[in-house]
């Protein structure tokens, strides 16, 4: 039930063979420093014998765009089909690794095999990432990568959708909580030195009687 989750296309290549591209739901991030990231692949899945043996995998995100070669990706199998020529992919291959990326897609991550775990149902694959590419045409005068532009999809229940509208930023419910608490004090602090009403004064008067009280003991 931990819905939505990101759809992404794993590509891997053993030497010598073609590339194959397989569909993963079960991706997602388990470290930031160094980066590593997890896949999990059925051992049933023609993709998941050539990660094990070449212990490299790329992470394809995927868009509105790249959705149906997505899903028939991850219908099909790469012992039937060429999925790069089906779909009419092109493959990348960068300075990392031999392993191809997608370059349709907007973010290629690249990664090195340094854990695998035999869960069960799925055998989980953590990865070591060792680059990163990106589509240009999505970086900012600022040298900053737009992601939320790229149009990436998530998938929930059997289903694709496309990501929501923004809601907020990380932090930025503290911040709104800092802005009110700050408000609330100087509030409070202008509400002390000019009271408005006859009962603050008196509160203020009755405090001064203290303060003469004990200073009188």
């Amino acid at each position: 039930m931990l819905y939505p989750v990101p759809a992404v296309m794993v590509s891997c290549k053993r030497p010598r063979e073609r590339s194959n591209i397989i569909t993963v739901a079960w991706a997602g991030t388990v470290c930031s420093d160094p980066a590593m990231v997890s896949i999990s692949v059925r051992p049933q899945r023609y993709s998941h014998d050539i990660i094990e043996e070449t212990g490299e995998f790329v992470i394809n995100l995927v868009t509105e765009k790249l959705t149906r070669s997505c899903d028939w990706c991850g219908v099909r199998s790469g012992r039937e089909y060429d999925k790069f020529r089906e779909m009419k992919l092109t493959e990348y291959v960068s300075e990392f690794m031999d392993t191809p990326a997608i370059a349709e897609s907007p973010v290629n991550i690249y990664c090195k095999v340094v854990k695998t775990d035999h869960l069960g149902s799925h055998d989980m694959f953590i990865g070591k990432v060792i680059g990163v590419t990106v589509d240009d045409s999505f970086m900012d005068d600022k040298g900053k990568f737009a992601l939320e532009k790229c149009g990436l999809i998530t998938y929930s229940h059997g289903e694709y959708y496309t990501l929501g509208k923004k809601l907020g930023k990380f932090g930025y419910s503290v911040r709104k909580s800092a802005v009110k608490s700050a408000n609330k004090k100087n509030s409070e602090s202008k509400s002390k030195k000019e009271p408005k009403n006859g009962q603050n004064k008196k509160k203020i008067s009755e405090k001064r009687k203290v303060k003469q009280r004990k200073g009188h003991v």
